[in-house]
Formats: structure tokens, C-alpha cells, sequence
């Protein structure tokens, strides 16, 4: 459906609406908010600016809360000037194809490769920022408590981390003693942006390895500045870099060096080799049951293990988080396959303490072999973890070979995406547009869409182990989006479902609530669909990998 389609969609609802209402002897006060406010998100969503801005002027006139009615005399000077507005827009439809284009779910997001993760409780700087940063194209993760801060970093892995000083659970000292190390290993910038001045504590800040100590009130335009300056120091580490510091392996760009050299070395002499990809099992309950400091010490006797068993000519390297990567030069399948055998029995032959407990750890793996049939570096790499996965599907602590056999018998995955919306031309659109979502790594997507949240809670959306990305809206009718929040965390694992909220500009306090509730991320409508793309990207990657 095109641009112009929705454009159009959008002023006949618009015009029944209206030509409804002056039938009727009075509208409620509460039916012309509601109206106004999913105008305003609609209209900007597809493109029509002028009736979104006047929607959102006209809506402040009108309250949610108040029980009056209006005859058509009333409200009709309020909102039959949106009508005009619509035949003014029409003539501008070229200027507006950035939004809503046409095949949006393949167009690249508006959002770079940076991520910021801010740790502050400060409410209005925290969306201020946030909304000041992803103007200049950064990606932004908010957390509002050190518990929920200390999860994100973990878990997320942000380029660039902005923390205040007081947080309601915990000092932001001890969270930056907690961080420090693993963010010095893995060049992230903590930039402390706080109200308390006191040279004693930003001496010690300072002493304890921060980049910057920035006082409150921040001038945004330097504190940009700064940001930018920062990334570029961050860009100029990592490419003089190649050791990932955490493991003592050579990092993701020595592993795109190390592909490039080995295929082209193929390609002129014949000279095969074989790829590893080696996951740790159940990594993520090391991490959640005795914490992140035993997990890098589980990190760092894997690769010491590793290291020692390989040859001079290997390579061995840390592809992301807890997967690795062995390139293996001269070496066939059945060779390789006894090489990673006997590196998890190694690993598996080690205990860890924690806890007043011992564990083990183990670890799943794939080959694949270079071939003049298969020799370009994605391929090689889609095959690896095809063969990867596959050991995780037969019970992990082994390694498969690549087979054409598992194409055909690998099981579907499917990411389901739930949109919950009261306005019904905002889930056509976006339930239509992530139909054809193909997140990387996925099969496919499912899309659904609800009308109000007890519709959605009564129905018989979830089922155990499949993954979830829902879109809710933060006001409707019924049953609030806070509520419907509440009783998703409240009765689905938490790790399985992802929440992105869906906001009015003017509701910042309420999407500030939802993330202390436990919302994942959130939207501001209007929202331009690539946005809302590379959001979802980032999110789906870090929730199914």
C-alpha cells in the first residue's frame, strides 16, 4: 500500500468521524481527546505533518479526564479546521516519501552503529537526552535504576555509558567500581553527568578511570560535542587493536582479516581450511547464578584452554560475547572435528568455584570446510553456525559437521511481533510492514495485532519457549498499556518477551514508569517505520543471539 494510499485512509476516517459526531447532539470531552490523540500519532506516522501538529495544538484544549460534552458548535471550530489540512498536504506528498517508504522494512534505520546506555533516575534530562542524542543518530538505552544499568551493560554491551553519581538503589560509585574493569578492557567511554560538584568525588571518579566528569545542568550543544569527540578516540582504539583484552583471543576484526586472507589464499593455490564457531552452553545462567565477574573468569579459562590446544598456524578468535571462532589452515573435517572434541573434553574437564560451589562448563560447536563450490567468507560463516546451532539442538557438549542434510532438517524459527493499538490504521500499517520483516538469523516473522489490551490478554498469544517482540500502546481505552505491562511481566518469562512502548510526546512520565515496570524500549509517535526498524534490529539480536 503506498504512501498516499495511507494519506488517504487516514482523511476519510477523519471525515466519517466528523460527519458522525454533527449527527449527534453532543460528543464527550473524553471521545474528541481520544480522537485528537490518535490523530496526531497516525497523521505524523504517515506523513501528514500539517494535521499532526495542528492535532496535537488542538488536543491541549481538551482533557482526557473531564466528563464534559460539546455540541457541534463547539467543537466544530476546534476540528473542522483539520479538514483544510488535508487538501494542503496532498500537493506535498513528494517531500514526505521519508516516511512510510515503500518496502521500509529493507531500507536502512535512522539510527548509527553507537550505543549509549544512561544510568540516571533523573526523569526530564533523561528524556531530554535521549531524545537530544538520537537526533544526531545515536542509538539510546535508559535505565533509571543501578540494578537495571548494571543488566543493560552486561547484556547489551553499549559503546558509551553516561552515569549519575545518586541513583535510588545504589551509589553510582559502586556501580562504576562494579563496570570499570570490563569497560577499560573493552574501550567503553563512562562519562559521569551529576549534580554533586564536589572536587573529593570527582577527583575519585576521575582516580577510578572515568573519561569525563560533565556537572549538571549540561550545555547540550558541548556535551554533543564532547560525545562525538569521544567516539571518534573510541574508533581510532579500535582499529589499532586486534586482541580482545577480556580473553587474550584476536578480536571480530582480526577474524574479518584472518576470512579475507585464508578464502583469497584458497582461491589462488587451492590451500582448504576449516571454520569453527564454539558457543558456551547455558551461558547465560553462569552469568545470572553466580555473576558477571566468575562469568569472564569462565570466558578466560575457555580461551586459555583453547589457546593451549591449537597450533602455531590456528587462529583462534572472539566472534561476540560468548562465542568464539578457530580458523584451522590445511586441515579437513575429520581432522578439525578431532580438534574441537578434544577441546571440550579439556573444558569439561575443568571446575569452577563459586558460591561454595563447584560447576562445569561446556560448549557446542559446528565446522565447515572452504570449497570451489562454497568459498565466500557469509557463507562459510551461515554454515558454521548452522552446524552450531544443530549441536545445540541435539543436546549441547558436542560438534557437527556441516551437512547439506541440515538445511532440510533444521526446525523453523519464527519471532513472533504483537502489535497492540487501539487505532486501527497504525496496526495495518505496521503489522503489513514487519510482515515482511527478515531480521537476520530468523526464518521469519509472524505478525498479529489486538485493539485493546484485554483483547489481547484474553487471547491465546503466548506459548512457552517461542520469542515475542510486542509493540504496546501506552494509552487506550479499557485496559492501560501500564497495565497490560504489568501483567505480561507479571506472567511471562521475562527473557522470552520484549516490550517496546508506544507514546504521545507529551507522555514522557508515563513511558519513564513503563521502563521501571520492566518495557524494554520505547517510541515516541509519530514514528518514522525505519526507526522503529533499526530499534527492533537491535533489540531482536541482542534477545535471540
Amino acid at each position: 500500500m503506498t504512501t498516499r494510499k495511507y494519506k488517504e485512509l487516514v482523511e476519510q476516517r477523519t471525515r466519517q468521524t466528523l460527519q458522525q459526531w454533527s449527527s449527534q447532539e453532543f460528543v464527550g470531552e473524553r471521545e474528541i481527546y481520544r480522537f485528537l490523540h490518535n490523530l496526531k500519532g497516525t497523521a505524523g506516522t504517515v506523513g501528514l505533518d500539517k494535521v499532526e501538529k495542528q492535532a496535537d495544538r488542538t488536543q491541549l484544549y481538551f482533557s482526557e479526564d473531564f466528563q464534559r460534552s460539546w455540541t457541534e458548535t463547539e467543537w466544530g471550530d476546534y476540528l473542522y479546521p483539520l479538514l483544510e489540512l488535508f487538501g494542503e498536504e496532498q500537493g506535498s506528498l513528494e517531500a514526505q516519501q521519508s516516511r512510510l517508504p515503500a518496502g521500509a522494512a529493507k531500507e536502512p534505520g535512522m539510527l548509527s552503529q553507537h550505543e549509549i546506555l544512561i544510568i540516571d533516575d533523573d526523569v526530564e534530562l533523561v528524556a531530554f537526552l535521549r531524545e537530544s542524542m538520537e537526533k544526531q543518530s545515536y542509538y539510546v538505552s535508559i535505565a533509571l535504576s543501578a540494578e537495571r544499568g548494571l543488566k543493560l551493560f552486561y547484556e547489551s554491551r553499549p559503546d558509551l555509558i553516561l552515569l549519575d553519581i545518586l541513583l535510588p538503589d545504589q551509589s553510582g560509585i559502586d556501580v562504576l567500581k562494579q563496570i570499570i574493569g570490563k569497560a577499560k578492557k573493552e574501550r567503553i567511554p563512562i562519562i559521569i553527568v551529576s549534580g554533586e560538584h564536589s572536587k573529593n568525588i570527582q577527583m575519585y571518579a576521575y582516580s577510578l578511570g572515568v573519561m569525563d566528569y560533565m556537572p549538571k545542568p549540561l550545555d547540550i550543544d558541548l556535551f554533543l560535542v564532547l560525545i562525538r569527540n569521544r567516539f571518534e578516540l573510541k574508533r581510532e582504539w579500535q582499529e589499532s587493536v586486534i586482541v580482545d583484552e577480556l580473553t587474550g583471543a584476536f578480536n571480530r576484526k582480526y577474524f574479518n582479516q584472518t576470512m579475507k586472507q585464508l578464502v583469497s589464499d584458497f582461491r589462488r593455490t587451492g590451500r582448504i581450511f576449516s571454520l569453527a564457531l564454539m558457543d558456551l552452553d547455558h551461558f547465560k545462567l553462569v552469568n545470572d547464578t553466580y555473576g558477571h565477574l566468575i562469568g569472564d573468569e569462565v570466558l578466560q579459562t575457555f580461551s586459555e584452554v583453547v589457546r593451549h590446544s591449537i597450533r602455531a598456524e590456528d587462529t583462534f578468535c572472539r566472534f561476540g560475547g560468548e562465542e568464539f571462532a578457530l580458523f584451522m589452515p590445511n586441515t579437513d573435517a575429520d581432522s578439525a572435528l578431532l580438534g574441537v572434541e578434544r577441546i571440550q573434553q579439556q573444558l569439561a574437564a575443568k571446575s569452577f568455584a563459586a558460591k561454595k560451589e563447584l560447576f562445569q562448563v561446556t560448549f557446542s560447536g559446528g565446522i565447515t570446510v572452504v570449497r570451489e563450490e562454497l568459498n565466500e567468507p557469509d557463507s562459510l560463516i551461515g554454515e558454521a553456525d548452522q552446524a552450531l546451532y544443530a549441536s545445540k539442538d541435539s543436546g549441547r557438549n558436542r560438534t557437527t559437521l556441516y551437512t547439506e542434510q541440515l538445511d532440510t532438517g533444521k526446525a523453523e524459527s519464527l519471532l513472533n511481533v504483537i502489535v497492540v493499538d487501539d487505532d486501527a490504521l497504525i496496526r495495518r500499517i505496521v503489522t503489513r510492514h514487519f510482515a515482511a520483516w527478515e531480521p537476520a538469523g530468523i526464518d521469519g516473522v509472524k505478525a498479529s495485532s489486538y485493539a485493546s489490551g484485554p483483547l489481547f490478554l484474553e487471547s491465546d498469544w503466548y506459548a512457552q519457549g517461542n520469542k515475542y517482540i510486542i509493540l504496546l500502546d501506552g494509552a487506550m481505552p479499557e485496559l492501560d498499556g501500564l497495565e497490560v505491562l504489568k501483567r505480561i511481566r507479571s506472567s511471562c518469562p521475562e527473557e522470552n518477551v520484549l516490550v517496546i512502548m508506544l507514546t504521545g510526546r507529551n507522555d514522557q512520565r508515563d513511558i519513564i514508569h513503563a521502563l521501571q515496570m520492566g518495557a524494554d524500549d520505547y517510541v515516541v509517535k509519530p514514528f518514522h517505520l525505519p526507526e522503529l526498524m533499526t530499534r527492533m534490529e537491535r533489540l531482536a539480536h541482542r534477545f535471540l543471539f
